[in-house]
């Protein structure tokens, strides 16, 4: 890959990787920071990597940078997340989509993140596999028990009314 290209594959994903980093990280900076260390990870291995390959290396690298930033923040208790009050409406009425994160919220994070990847950015089955390191199988498995919690979060009357 060349500087120039380079240049090109960050202006064409820079926005889907944000978007997928932030539904699951749900924090504007460290979005931007995960992003950010991305594509210096690029830029340090840009000679090894071909522009064909550019999207699913910069997806690739994302979601394990991701990945290791939970690992590093599951040890810090965080009161914003812990508040159940978050999860529901105090007037009776409720935004689908507030509703959807709240639900996206509560999913592990390989089923948020095959999710968002399948749902939101569009990817098949077998990129999300590549991305994610897990097989079709898992990845079809982890996406069709993320779906069954969401239907069941949604569909229940408590959280609908």
């Amino acid at each position: 890959m060349t500087p120039g290209e380079y240049n090109s594959c960050v202006d064409k994903h820079a926005d889907g990787i944000y978007r997928f980093v932030l539904k699951n990280i749900r924090d504007k900076d460290t979005s931007m920071d995960i992003v950010q260390d991305t594509f210096e990870k690029l830029w340090n291995h840009i000679s090894n990597v071909s522009i064909n390959k550019g999207k699913s290396y910069l997806f690739t690298t994302a979601y394990h940078t991701m990945i290791d930033y939970i690992r590093k923040d599951k040890h810090n208790f965080r009161y914003d997340l812990a508040r159940q009050s978050d999860l529901t409406s105090e007037n009776g009425y409720s935004d689908l989509k507030d509703i959807l994160d709240a639900a996206l919220k509560m999913l592990p994070d390989v089923q948020r993140a095959v999710i968002l990847l399948r749902d939101y950015e569009g990817y098949s089955y077998k990129e999300i596999g590549d991305i994610t390191g897990l097989n079709e199988s898992q990845v079809k498995v982890y996406i069709y028990r993320g779906r069954i919690t969401l239907k069941n979060y949604i569909v229940s009357m408590d959280k609908v009314l």
